[in-house]
């Protein structure tokens, strides 16, 4: 059974730096898509970034300049560097993963998420 990891969330004031990590385990034959989501209390969730197969970053306009998404293929990890980070970024932070975990099936993988605080 293919699973996610997360870690890398915490507490820290506005402007301050964290970086979130994810790694994959179990049974996956292939990684697609991997992609970090956040959810605030009270709100939908959002996707944050996503990078694809070929290492093509993509951003919410919101953290564009600020946040960064690399991937290890060899590690099967994704990673989340954030700067300058504002109180609005508080958030339970999410890693997904769009996975082939047997022959012709593909899925959807997720972390259990993490929480990430900013304080005034």
């Amino acid at each position: 059974q293919a699973l996610l990891v997360e870690s890398g969330g915490g507490l820290v004031q506005a402007g301050g730096s964290l970086r979130l990590s994810c790694a994959a385990s179990g049974k996956i034959l292939g990684i697609i898509n991997m992609a970090w989501y956040r959810q605030a209390p009270e709100k939908q969730r959002e996707l944050v970034a996503l990078i694809t197969s070929t290492g093509a970053p993509t951003y919410a306009d919101s953290v564009k300049g600020r946040f960064t998404i690399s991937r290890d293929n060899g590690r099967r990890s994704t990673y989340l560097q954030m700067n300058s980070l504002k109180p609005e970024d508080t958030a339970v932070y999410y890693c997904n993963m769009i996975a082939q975990t047997d022959v012709s099936v593909t899925a959807a993988l997720w972390g259990q998420g993490t929480q990430v605080t900013v304080s005034s």
